[in-house]
């Protein structure tokens, strides 16, 4: 293993329920998809003094640890050099355009657009129209920001992965880590700022399942704290499935596909929000929800 390949992400296997099931995965993922499977000494070479419960770790070189605020900026970035080239292209003008305003009601932009998706997370609760009537779960999660005192040595290895387990740390250099993330069902608190009471409530839960791997965390300083708050999908017999769709109904009104919901998508959204995205926008063009799955159209028949 070279120090090349190192960063990444690294999946320690925490119990054999744990470890089976990714190596089922290991076993099915796409060819694309690097995953090395690496015993104790191995895994060491990347992180020294690193724990593994079972011996053994699975070890992702091309994953990444994303900031979501600085993902978001570049996709929009992204999304605005589509535009402008795609008008040079086609001979058409075509714009996009970020507008920042405070909304109330649904019903402010009545007559305005053509289309209104909806994708306000855990905010969706917010819009009277909607209050109430989406079978979300609300859950606010706390992440730790520590550092390492400068009269220690024992910095985290240049290149090191970031670590994903029951804690999972995030590796913002070799001084520094993000761990998280706590799971505080049915919060409505949505505010990021953490006071003092939390905070110290979230290093109880999260530093003894961090340092169970990575022992050296217990030298490493508490220097901040945020919060976010989810809205997680609800538990169904196909599993947790993000909410998309019309809702037209939900205005009282006669409207022909103009309202539309996004949302819901839970931990793994990062991984399929495009596919999502694709999906929601056919359905909005064409004025058709039948071109999303029924699956992610089925929450219409569950009482919030």
């Amino acid at each position: 293993m070279k120090s090349a390949d190192f960063r990444g992400i690294l999946r320690p296997a925490t119990d054999m329920k744990n470890m089976t099931k990714v190596i089922d995965n290991v076993k099915t993922c796409l060819p694309s998809c690097r995953v090395e499977t690496l015993n104790n000494k191995e895994a060491q070479i990347l992180v020294p003094d690193l724990c593994l419960p079972f011996t053994t770790a699975f070890y992702m070189p091309e994953a990444l640890s994303i900031n979501s605020q600085s993902y978001l900026q570049a996709l929009f970035r992204g999304c605005e050099n589509l535009v402008k080239e795609s008008s040079t292209l086609n001979s058409g003008q075509k714009q996009l355009t970020l507008h920042k305003r405070s909304v109330h009601r649904l019903s402010e932009f009545e007559g305005e657009y053509d289309a209104v998706i909806v994708c306000l997370g855990a905010k969706m609760n917010m819009l009277p129209e909607i209050c109430g009537r989406l079978p979300l779960r609300t859950c606010r999660g706390v992440i730790a920001h520590l550092e390492l005192p400068d009269d220690r040595r024992e910095a985290y290895p240049e290149g090191g992965p970031s670590i994903l387990s029951d804690a999972w740390i995030a590796v913002q250099g070799p001084r520094s880590l993000d761990v998280g993330s706590t799971w505080e069902w049915k919060s409505i608190n949505s505010s990021p700022n953490v006071s003092t009471d939390e905070a110290s409530k979230a290093l109880q839960e999260l530093l003894p399942k961090a340092s169970a791997i990575y022992p050296g965390i217990k030298d490493w300083v508490f220097t901040g704290a945020r919060a976010g708050l989810r809205a997680m999908p609800p538990l169904t017999s196909l599993g947790s499935l993000p909410l998309l769709g019309c809702i037209d109904d939900f205005m009282g009104r006669n409207h022909s596909c103009k309202y539309w919901l996004f949302g819901g998508l839970g931990s793994r959204g990062l991984l399929y929000h495009g596919w999502l995205g694709n999906l929601m926008a056919h359905a909005v063009l064409s004025c058709n929800e039948e071109v999303i799955p029924s699956e992610l159209t089925s929450w219409k028949n569950i009482k919030p």
